[in-house]
């Protein structure tokens, strides 16, 4: 069987694209002697809210999606005795958010081509209690814009929408974090479209809600360590108005995030041209290709999933994941559903038979490598693994 060698080593599912530009900035911004939060983030949230292009977007940087997705729940009031819609089909950080406010996620099963929330399911799934609800756009294809607001609005429903995947992505000729919604979240992880190690970004329009998030990111201080800070005068006195939390982006993340953002349609374009190259080498196999919306702007192609049929493949989804690996290619599964994890199928008391698509597409699904730095030697790589794992 093949294996990775010193001339032809393992690829791995995930690599970061990172130039001479981002090592430039962290090094400026080390020099510079402002490490935590300071003016690259203040900056940072500046450029992404033009970048989304709504003149009333307000965007706090944080120091993971996660954090942000907290904060959010938390602006908008979110606590004991409410319900939030939640898709089965993502990371459990979407969920375990609305536990961290007192609340009970409410699982929802997700459409069958592009696993995003199923609104049909989620509407049977609405009580009195239903007070939320978060979709997920998973893999970089979006959510319907304008089938999310509707929703929303005809069910009196906060939205909060988890757009780690989702940028930058177009839903209805606007950017995701350019809507209606009262927060949208991205994501800065390692793995993710754009990077700063860890980070993520909030968008809100709310004046309100972006200072109860901006007080309660550092510790539920009524003043940001930046303004306390970069003044000559001494600022030395505080108030702490909540019990908060310490969720603020570091200076040096943010100069990366700047020029990763800067980079962001470059990196997302590369993105598309490698799922474009899967997608005509793997038209003839046997394999399930993923959506492809129309229009180069409508898919972040974060991820690239495939769907494996054990019959018609002749070997089962984790068969091929091992195969892979014995090419020397590294593949990843996005996600196990939320149900089938022995907490969530405990605490919101559900059975595979709930979730009839996601439990049925879990067992198919398997992610391909798809990165803004790979090589056009990667994505060969690639593709010949697929080939001779199924000649196999």
């Amino acid at each position: 069987m093949p294996e990775a060698t010193e001339n032809d080593p393992f690829l791995p599912f995930a690599r970061p694209d990172i130039t001479e530009a981002e090592i430039d900035a962290v090094t400026q911004t080390i020099r510079s002697g402002w490490l935590t939060t300071g003016p690259n983030a203040a900056a940072f949230e500046k450029e992404m809210a033009e970048f989304l292009g709504g003149e009333d977007i307000i965007c706090v940087a944080v120091n993971s999606a996660t954090a942000g997705l907290h904060l959010a729940v938390e602006a908008l009031g979110i606590g004991p005795g409410d319900e939030v819609l939640v898709p089965t089909w993502t990371f459990t950080s979407t969920a375990e958010v609305v536990r961290y406010v007192g609340a009970d996620p409410v699982l929802v099963d997700v459409d069958p081509e592009t696993l995003n929330i199923d609104f049909v399911d989620a509407e049977r799934k609405i009580t009195g209690r239903t007070k939320a609800v978060m979709p997920v756009h998973l893999a970089g294809i979006p959510v319907d814009a304008g089938e999310l607001e509707d929703f929303a609005s005809q069910h009196q429903l906060l939205v909060v929408e988890d757009a780690a995947h989702a940028f930058p992505v177009m839903s209805n000729g606007k950017y995701v974090g350019n809507s209606t919604s009262d927060a949208v979240v991205f994501s800065f992880y390692a793995t993710k479209t754009i990077t700063t190690g860890e980070g993520g970004m909030v968008m809100v329009r709310s004046e309100e809600m972006a200072q109860r998030m901006r007080t309660m990111r550092l510790h539920g201080i009524s003043r940001d360590v930046f303004n306390r800070y970069q003044s000559t005068v001494p600022a030395w006195r505080y108030d702490v108005v909540a019990p908060g939390f310490k969720y603020n982006l570091p200076d040096t993340a943010a100069a990366m995030g700047r020029v990763q953002l800067g980079r962001a349609v470059e990196m997302r374009d590369k993105r598309r041209e490698i799922a474009h190259r899967y997608l005509e080498a793997f038209q003839d196999l046997p394999l399930e290709m993923p959506l492809v919306p129309e229009g180069p702007e409508n898919h972040a192609w974060h991820l690239f999933v495939l769907r494996i049929d054990a019959e018609s493949v002749g070997m089962h989804r984790d068969e091929f994941i091992n195969r892979m690996s014995e090419e020397g290619v590294g593949t990843s599964v996005h996600f196990i559903p939320l149900h089938l994890h022995p907490y969530w199928k405990e605490a919101c008391g559900s059975t595979d038979a709930d979730f009839p698509v996601a439990t049925r597409e879990f067992e198919r699904a398997v992610s391909l490598p798809i990165f803004s730095s790979m090589t056009d030697g990667d994505v060969e790589k690639v593709i010949r693994a697929v080939g001779r794992v199924l000649a196999r």
